[in-house]
This record gives structure tokens, sequence and C-alpha cells, in this order.
């Protein structure tokens, strides 16, 4: 028995009314179906091609050579769009590769049938069989024989003419959004096309591809909140990642000299056109390279990325051109607020003082936890964030870290307050993060109860000790590049889409009934 939808009986606008009394009419359809007896929703369908190849094979053909050497098919599909004319019914059908058009009257199919055809609703899956034909007009179509209802649809799909443009209901009904807006299918394909690109890129590097915990006993390899669960077998509580890295350099010391992960990250942070709280990186270590290396590495793989997903290593993002074929800027944080922020040109960017009062007019919280600890390095990455982030707009590499802000990588041995780090920003936004990594385990030690003095004062996303990782690099990790690259940003990019929201198929969304 059919159940009542309380939202859409409880619904009072005039659209909304509209849509329940049409969803009723479709639920009325599928009793009659039932009352026939048999399968409602039949589960034996044999489609034996997609509309894709049909298009692909015989789009070319002449409508003389198709009647001459008639080609038999069974496509099955959404029912997208349908049109009566005369004693004849035009239904096009879509798989997810493409579009077909079906023609059927009283003589290919009967009377019954055709009579039966003409209740189907927008939305409806059907198995439609026959043989390959051209319209008058040249258009590639089924001359349908045989077609029945898979599933019957009981809600209306959006109106054609508007489709379903508000943002909010695009990502809370993704599966209606991906029905009917074409290029948010194009985003999604275009995703995976980075993946694989990127899968690619690394196998042929002699990457070997990994999986590491999700749950974690102590969370790790980033500055961040975690989120909490717990494990009731081991009485514990555990937290959902937050990075795979120190899993990774559990490798690293185990002997695999370069691995990678595709991974899903958690972190208890807030939402915007840039940060879901789930989110995908992919992160690479390799033995025996270090941070120039990787910058070289992580270059040369976007730009071979970005062809292989657009066509080319120049784009449009926003409206503004994108390049990726020109070697990308590399700069310390200092030189990127001079070269970026001349509206700052006359603070001394060396000083405690100076950097303070500037951020404190800024709006920065000087006083809190974090900042009130910092040293210059914090302090300039502070005002870099403020003044110049915002406008790398084509690919830049940020190097030279400071230590304070960097517990897990290497510190230069010609300056050791900072670090052999980088951070790649593309069109104002973090995109990359790498370093060579931090292989003493005196000094990560050190650093980790660093992080816990400061979690003590008061900074909810320092790190944990993690004693067992410690442990791991007293045997012995040799020197080691790792870096971390943001795979929903970049399809951002690769897609020109605005926000985060556009390239997670579903992203986090406040409940509708909170």
């Amino acid at each position: 028995m059919t159940q009542p939808d309380n939202h859409d009986q409880t619904s009072s606008t005039p659209q909304a009314q509209d849509e329940n009394q049409l969803i009723a009419e479709r639920r009325q359809k599928l009793a009659a179906i039932r009352a026939k007896g048999g399968p409602a929703f039949p589960n034996d369908a044999n489609p034996s091609h997609r509309a894709a190849e049909l298009l692909k094979s015989y789009d070319n053909h002449s409508r003389e050579d198709l009647e001459a050497t008639p080609v038999q098919v069974a496509i099955a599909g959404r029912v997208m769009l349908k049109r009566i004319q005369g004693k004849a019914s035009f239904l096009t059908i879509a798989d997810s590769s493409g579009r077909l058009q079906v023609y059927l009257n009283d003589e290919t199919v009967g009377e019954d049938k055709h009579a039966e055809v003409k209740r189907y609703d927008l939305g409806d899956i059907v198995e439609a069989g026959g043989e390959l034909f051209k319209t008058m007009k040249g258009e590639l179509s089924v001359r349908c024989r045989s077609i029945r209802l898979l599933t019957k649809s009981l809600r209306p799909l959006p109106d054609k003419f508007h489709g379903l443009s508000d943002t909010e209901t695009r990502y809370r009904q993704r599966y209606v959004d991906l029905l009917v807006n074409e290029d948010t299918q194009k985003t999604f394909l275009a995703r995976s096309l980075t993946l694989t690109s990127l899968r690619r890129f690394m196998t042929e590097h002699k990457f070997l591809e990994v999986e590491t915990p999700m749950l974690h006993p102590i969370p790790g390899g980033a500055a961040a909140k975690p989120f909490i669960t717990h494990h009731n077998a081991l009485s514990q509580d555990m937290y959902l990642r937050i990075a795979p890295e120190l899993y990774l350099k559990r490798l690293i010391v185990g002997g695999f000299e370069r691995v990678f992960e595709v991974n899903r990250n958690f972190r208890n942070e807030g939402l915007s056109p840039r940060h879901n709280p789930e989110f995908t990186m992919m992160e690479f270590y390799a033995a025996y390279t270090n941070y120039q290396w990787l910058m070289d590495f992580t270059e040369q793989m976007l730009r071979q990325v970005a062809k292989a997903v657009t066509g080319s290593t120049s784009m449009q993002y926003q409206g503004k051109l994108l390049d990726f074929s020109k070697p990308f800027t590399r700069r310390t944080i200092v030189q990127a607020i001079e070269e970026n922020a001349p509206e700052v040109a006359g603070i001394d960017l060396h000083n405690e003082n100076s950097l303070r009062l500037e951020l404190q007019k800024r709006g920065v919280d000087i006083k809190g936890p974090v900042m009130s600890r910092a040293g210059i390095g914090a302090l300039q990455l502070a005002l870099f964030e403020e003044v110049a982030e915002s406008r790398l707009w084509n690919p830049t590499f940020i190097v030279d870290y400071p230590v304070e802000v960097s517990p897990l990588a290497r510190a230069s041995d010609s300056n050791p307050s900072i670090t052999e780090r980088f951070e790649l920003f593309i069109t104002g936004r973090e995109i990359a993060n790498g370093f060579s990594e931090l292989n003493d385990a005196e000094d990560q030690a050190a650093r980790f109860q660093a992080q816990v003095e400061a979690k003590e004062a008061g900074d909810e996303e320092a790190m944990f000790y993690d004693a067992d990782y410690i442990r791991a690099l007293e045997y012995g990790m040799p020197p080691t590049g790792g870096c971390g690259i943001g795979i929903d940003r970049l399809v951002m990019l690769l897609t020109d889409s605005p926000s985060i929201r556009d390239v997670i198929l579903f992203p986090a969304l406040k409940r509708e009934d909170a």
C-alpha cells in the first residue's frame, strides 16, 4: 500500500497544491497497474544498446541504408519528452549516455499498447524495442515494436523551460538536479575524469595506491577540529580522519617508498563556498625527495590533469583567464605581501608590534589563544591571509612557512625558524600543501609537545601527541617529500564552479526539519 506524503499534503502554496495533484494522479495510475496483476516494477529488463553508441554508429547512415538493412535494438531509460502528433507518439528516452527518440503508433505496437503509452508520464522509466530508422527530418529514432513500463515516476520532473534552478533544492535533491541539468552531469563526469587522470599520473610515476584508516584513536596529520565518535566494543572514543598523513608516513618507514591515497577527510568546521566538513584530498609521499622536487612534480601533475579534463592548460574561471601553461610563480610570504598588497607598503613586516597593530586594525583577534602566542612568522602569515592570499589568481607557490605553524615539516638547514614547506594558491584559494617531511624523531616529539601545550592554552585545532608515530620515526624514515591536494577545489577550477557544493554530489546541509 502506498503511504501518504505528509509534506506534500500540508503544503499550501498554489504551486505545491498543483504538484500534490499531479502526484495523486500518478499514484492512481500506479494503483491501476497493480490492479491488473503482475509485477508493477518488473526486474527483467535487458537493453541491448545505449543511446550514445547507437548515435555514434548509425547517425551517419542514410534512411535508405537503415531501411535496406534493419538494425534491431532495445533501449531502456527515462521518458524526458513526450509528443503526440496525429495518430503517432514520439518519446525521447534518456539513459546515462544520452538521448534517443522512439516512434510508435497503433500499427507498430497495437491500439491497446499505444493507448497505454499515451498515459505514460515524463520521468517514467521504460524499455523499448524495434528497428532503427531516420525520420523525415533526419533524426535517428527507434521504430518501436514493443514497449513496457519498468518504473512509474510518482513525482513530476521540474518544468522543462525553467529546470531546477533553486540552488538549495539542487544541492538537497541532487538526484533531480542530475536528471534535468546537463551541466551538473558534466561537472561530475569531469570530477570522475579528474580522479582517473590523477591516479593514472601517480601510477605512471611508480606510486602505490594504498588505503589507511578513517577511524583514528588519535586525530593527526593536520591542524583541525575533529569529529568524535565512540566505539562500543573497544569502549573508547574514536575520531573521524582529519588527514591520512601520519599513516602514510608510517608506510614510508615500512619500506613503501612511494605511496598515495585518495582519501575522504572530516573536519568539524564551518560551511563556506570553499569548505565542506566532509571533503576529498589526494595525499602522496615519496622517499628521497624534498619540497623543491614536490613543487616541480605537483606543477607537472596539475598541468597534465587540466589538459586531460578540459583539453587545455588555459581555461576560463568565473569570467577570467586561468593559465596553467606558464611556470608556476614561487614567492615567500613576505614577497607575496609586498607584491600583492600595496596598501600595507609602509608596514615593517619584520616588526612584531607593527604586524600586531596592522592585524588589529583589520579586525583580527590578536589576544586570542592562538594569536597571543604568535611569533613574527605566524603574524606575517596572518597578514598574508588577510591582504594577499585572495589576490593570487594564477598558480603561485608560497614557500618557507614558519616552524611554529608547520609542526610536521622539516626545518630549513640555513634558517631554523622556517620550514621547507609550500602552499599552492590558485584563484585566491589554497589547492595544495606540501613539505619536506620532518624525520627527526626527537624534533618531532618536541613539536608534538608544543602542540599539546597550545591545545591546553585554548587552541582547539592544535595536534595531539602521537606516541606511536614517534616510535615509527625512531625506526628511521628516509628523507621524504609529501603533499596533499584538495580534489574538490581542483574540480571547482576545472569545471568553472563557484562553490564547493557544486562539485560534491551530496554536500552537507542543515536538516530540512531543523
